[in-house]
């Protein structure tokens, strides 16, 4: 669990509930089911407009990320790979076949059965980089889900805000009603931007983040695996591995 995540979003919503009660206003007045409605599922129409469904569904499941993000385990990769290493320069590559038919992740699987298969370590570097750049560009296009998302809504909140307005104007005739209709009306406005960046901007942001490390994590392993494949000493592929550790 990302407790800061948890913090974060309720800091955020509970300093804005606070500084409308310290005003004087009540937080019943920005609870408006229809100005939501309108800028919730106005933003969710464009951002399903703009995405192909497999983008959308992708980033629609990579928002449990920002609670509860994907196990990172740098130290069990570079165990891994110098156990490897040491298995290889003792007993040869063909020994580690049977360990690439254990691994669940299918990037490792495929580096580690290209080592068994002898691929000459420049060609084993091009092509796992190349699966790299291909998977992060995907992650990446599916995370901006929720930056277009931070992009549409406070537009959609200001149609909502003129929505509003016009039905203000078309009761002129009562104007005991007019302030009342006014604070509504810009009710959608509220709910855009706030969405957008207590919500959807920052989702973007952690969603990158989690993706920039998961490539890097990648990267450290085609390094590993390259080590061996040049016939490196163990102790220096896992020095090599751990310089890319913070």
């Amino acid at each position: 669990m990302d407790s800061i995540s948890l913090v974060g979003l309720s800091l955020g919503i509970a300093a804005i509930l606070l500084g409308q009660a310290l005003e004087g206003g009540h937080i019943s007045s920005l609870v408006q089911p229809t100005a939501f409605l309108v800028v919730v599922g106005g933003t969710l129409g464009a951002v399903m407009l703009q995405s192909p469904l497999r983008t959308f569904l992708d980033g629609v499941r990579m928002a449990r990320w920002v609670f509860m993000p994907p196990a990172l385990s740098h130290e069990e990769i570079i165990g891994q790979v110098a156990g490897w290493s040491q298995i290889a320069r003792k007993e040869g590559l063909l020994v580690l076949e049977s360990r690439a038919q254990g691994l669940t992740d299918p990037f490792m699987r495929k580096g580690l059965q290209l080592l068994v298969d002898g691929v000459e370590p420049g060609r084993l570097r091009e092509v796992l980089e190349v699966e790299i750049g291909v998977w992060e560009a995907q992650m990446r296009q599916s995370a901006r889900i929720w930056e277009g998302a931070g992009g549409y809504a406070p537009t959609i909140g200001i149609l909502g805000a003129v929505m509003g307005l016009i039905h203000v104007m078309e009761n002129l005739s009562d104007p005991s009603r007019l302030g009342a209709g006014i604070a509504v009306a810009f009710v959608a406005t509220i709910y855009g931007v706030g969405l957008a960046n207590l919500v959807f901007l920052p989702v973007a942001k952690k969603l990158m983040a989690h993706i920039s490390t998961l490539a890097t994590m990648r990267e450290m392993f085609v390094d590993g695996i390259v080590g061996i494949a040049n016939g490196d000493n163990p102790r220096i592929v896992e020095s090599r591995m751990r310089g890319y550790v913070a």
